[in-house]
């Protein structure tokens, strides 16, 4: 599927409903990471009904223990394209019995992507279907590349506007989950940070409560290259490979369990529900220069 106007031509697959292209016409550059599995196969999938990792990759629902995957199964799921015009499309997913053997609820998942002009507006709509009340975390994936084919990641610098500093907390790795008691902070000046390779040396660096609705990839210069508006996510991870010519910014609602999460997944910090016959919507929107 694919999605053009004057400035921007984007492609859109039904496996997982992923964005695998924005090409700018106006710069003549490809934002989006191509998927080159060297470093990373995937563009931008979409993670739900689990952000990162369960505790110990399982999730306990009403008293049932359940096997999880990271970044649960939609980003590997066939959706299907429910309507399309030259500037937005809609996606649908529908529960089923092999979702119900790892996830007990009955939901569809609606993604529809919209152009406007030199932007992208991401839309999910999650449907509780079912008799119960439905918990969930999800969350945006997106990798940009660098500009340039030799370019790193000192090339570039990150841009919080109006920000002085920033908590975040990173990833244990022994545990493959969040380390809450170790907070650090993101030192800022005139809202930005360079980028560095050592910066993700312990997986993404994940924002909690809320403490930002903008965020730039710059040019070490400061000119902005590509950016994101995420108002209303509690939680935001940035992340790459080592090496890797690109940067991820994920906007999350909810994430990742901390370590030693083995309550019930209605307990979990940050995470979503929705009533029988309800919707949870939200939305973020990808910004060119």
């Amino acid at each position: 599927m694919k999605l053009e106007n004057e400035r921007l031509c984007v492609e859109i697959t039904e496996l997982g409903a992923e964005v695998t292209r924005i090409y700018d016409k106006r710069q003549k550059a490809e934002l989006l990471w191509e998927g080159d599995p060297v470093y990373w196969k995937r563009h931008s999938p979409v993670l739900f009904p689990n952000v990162g990792k369960t505790y110990r990759n399982k999730v306990l629902i009403g008293g049932v223990q359940y096997p999880t995957s990271q970044h649960g199964f939609a980003r590997d799921s066939m959706f299907k394209c429910v309507g399309a015009k030259k500037d937005a499309a809609s996606f649908l997913f529908v529960s089923g019995e092999e979702t119900k053997e790892v996830y007990p609820f009955d939901f569809e998942l609606l993604i529809t992507y919209t152009l406007e002009k030199k932007s992208l507006r991401v839309a999910w709509e999650v449907r509780n279907t079912g008799g119960e009340t439905m918990y969930f975390t999800i969350g945006g994936h997106p990798a940009f590349r660098f500009a340039g084919e030799d370019e790193k990641k000192t090339d570039y610098m990150l841009k919080f506007p109006g920000k002085e500093s920033l908590e975040y907390i990173l990833i244990d790795m022994a545990e493959a989950a969040a380390d809450i008691k170790h907070v650090h902070t993101l030192e800022l000046q005139d809202g930005r940070c360079p980028l560095n390779e050592e910066m993700f040396e312990n997986d993404a660096l994940i924002f909690d409560g809320g403490q930002f609705d903008e965020v730039w990839l710059c040019h070490k210069d400061g000119t902005p290259y590509v950016g994101m508006k995420c108002k209303g996510f509690p939680n935001f991870g940035i992340w790459s490979v080592k090496d890797a010519p690109f940067v991820c910014l994920e906007p999350w609602m909810g994430r990742c369990d901390n370590v030693g999460f083995e309550k019930e997944l209605s307990e979990k910090p940050d995470v979503n529900q929705a009533a029988p016959g309800e919707s949870f919507m939200q939305e973020y929107t990808i910004l060119v220069q």
